[in-house]
Formats: C-alpha cells, structure tokens, sequence
C-alpha cells in the first residue's frame, strides 16, 4: 500500500497485534499504526525549510505576547499566512515562505492481521491518538458499518475538544 500525504491529516491501519496474557495464554489487541506524518511547523525538518526560505516559525500570540496554539508558518515580518501545518497547496502566501504541496510517500506491505484504514484529518488526531481511534471503530468495524464508526470518532473527538 501506498499512502501519499501533504498537510495535516492522517491514515492510520488497524493491526491485530498477539500480546502475552496472564498465565501465558496469548490475547489480542488492535493496534493504530500511522502511515505518514502530520506536516506540523515545528517538526525540526519542516521549520528548517521554512526558515530557509525566508519565512518563520512561531504561535500567534495574544494582547499581552503570550504563545497561543500551535507553531504556524507566517512571513518573516509579517503575520500572515499563519499557517499550522507545513505543507499545503493552494495558499500563494505561505508557499511564498517555503509551505510546498511535495507530498511525502510511504510504502507498507499489508498482512492478514491488517483490518482497516481510518482517515481524518487534525480535528480528530488533535485529540484521539492512533490507537484510541481504533479501538473506537473496531466495535463498528465488526458490525461492518463504517458510517456508525465514522459518526462515533467524531462525537468523541468533539466532546474531547
């Protein structure tokens, strides 16, 4: 499989995993294994293009200079795009300042243990981790409704927020 992102959004595979239980009896557990990176500013990498091509890496700040959020990308002397993530397309200001749509590329051979893919963008992953995701949907997964799976993250990934 071949996964191809740009931005802020995730895949991540369902992997059955066998764990040693108590008294040496094997269980199971669902594991969340991500397929790419979130393109976040402050990834050591990503901030480096950045400022190599002119731009900065910092949160917005509030009245009073205190950070806010997350590191975004804005002009070096100017508070635009202010950007949260590192790669996109579409946005002139902030390619001006080194956010590029170059997608990064994974490649994974998948085995039978591989159940399922979920895919969401930062709205879920800011607050559910990859293997919370999963064991969200699995329930759903064996009652082969993916609307049902796709309705139960969003609901725990806004009460979260």
């Amino acid at each position: 499989m071949f996964c191809a992102n740009v931005g802020d959004s995730r895949a991540t595979l369902a992997r059955r995993k066998e764990v040693a239980g108590p008294n040496g009896i094997s269980q199971y557990k669902m594991q969340g294994i991500p397929l790419n990176r979130d393109h976040k500013a402050d990834e050591p990498d990503e901030q480096q293009r950045i400022i190599n091509a002119g731009g900065r890496v910092a949160a917005y700040r509030d009245m009073q200079g205190n950070p806010l959020g997350p590191a975004r990308v804005w002009h070096l002397h100017e508070d635009i795009p202010g950007l949260a993530m590192s790669r996109s397309f579409g946005d002139q200001a902030a390619a001006e300042v080194g956010v590029n749509a170059i997608p990064e590329i994974t490649e994974m051979n998948l085995i039978e243990a591989d159940k399922f893919l979920i895919l969401a963008s930062d709205g879920v992953w800011e607050f559910i981790s990859n293997d919370q995701a999963v064991n969200i949907v699995m329930p759903h997964y064996q009652n082969n409704s993916a609307e049902k799976a796709a309705e139960a993250l969003i609901r725990e990934a806004m009460k979260r927020w």
